[in-house]
């Protein structure tokens, strides 16, 4: 799917299933292997590692994700001096990957996270992985990621397919030391869980909206509590302001792990340590 008709297509029926060669969430997380090869989709190989990719997302969940993180219609560049699958960094500006693909065991890297075959495992595996966050899910709008757009694409898929429409999602905040919920967590790091589920419980949680769109900041500020003690350190605060401008659902996502991977927030490192 290219990027404008992932932004701009309507909904597909919500009894829509699409015909892929494995199960659908096997196949949501190998929809978009071309451009960890920094391919375009015309462009791509029907197989990797031996195994079928490029596959097309039941549901509409693949556009529903989309939308979330970038905008409707036309896509036109954004960065000038940018438009290539390697990721912008959001915290820095900085280009997150030099050198080839293969370098360093990238190649490998994403020819092992390909060839996983049981669904659960393939989720626990792009949420911990380090080469799909180097790639951006669009050219066009390069502080985007690769990773949490696979990530949110499963999520509503997971979803949808067990009859939970977009307008009775929320986005939740889980235990950062218990379990993950199958292709509903959507961020794993040490210092928070987020998820995105019909079923939030006790859990703090917020609407996602009537409909897919860029507004992450939104569902943020909403959050009736958050995963870190804003008034008790000045790095939360400084990580939440920021989260409360971003609305690209991907890079917001993404901003999280790298600030909190930079900064060491549970061992209070970064920032100097300001409260």
């Amino acid at each position: 799917m290219t990027d404008s008709a992932a932004a701009g297509a309507g909904r597909e029926p919500a009894d829509s299933e699409a015909v892929t060669d494995v199960t659908p969430m096997l196949a949501v997380y190998r929809h978009d292997v071309h451009k960890l090869r920094g391919r375009a989709h015309e462009a791509a190989r029907e197989r990797v590692a031996g195994v079928r990719v490029n596959e097309t997302v039941p549901l509409g969940a693949d556009r529903d994700a989309a939308m979330l993180s970038r905008p409707r219609g036309e896509p036109g560049q954004t960065v000038a001096a940018h438009a290539s699958p390697p990721r912008l960094s959001l915290l820095t500006g900085d280009v997150v990957m030099t050198g080839s693909l293969g370098a360093d065991g990238r190649g490998a890297a994403v020819r092992e996270l390909v060839r996983i075959e049981d669904p659960v495992a393939m989720h626990a595996a792009w949420l911990s992985s380090d080469v799909a966050s180097l790639f951006n899910e669009s050219l066009y709008y390069p502080y985007t990621s690769l990773k949490y757009h696979t990530l949110l694409a499963a999520a509503l898929l997971d979803n949808y397919r067990a009859g939970v429409g977009f307008e009775e999602l929320f986005l939740a905040v889980e235990d950062p030391d218990g379990p993950v919920t199958p292709h509903r967590t959507v961020l794993s790091i040490p210092e928070m869980q987020l998820c995105v589920t019909g079923e939030p419980g006790d859990r703090p949680a917020a609407r996602l909206g009537d409909g897919p769109a860029r507004c992450f900041a939104d569902v943020w500020a909403r959050l009736p509590e958050h995963p870190f003690d804003v008034d008790g350190e000045r790095r939360w605060r400084v990580l939440d302001a920021q989260l409360r401008r971003i609305r690209s659902w991907s890079a917001a996502l993404q901003y999280v792990e790298e600030y909190c991977r930079r900064f060491d927030l549970r061992s209070g490192a970064g920032l100097g340590g300001e409260r």
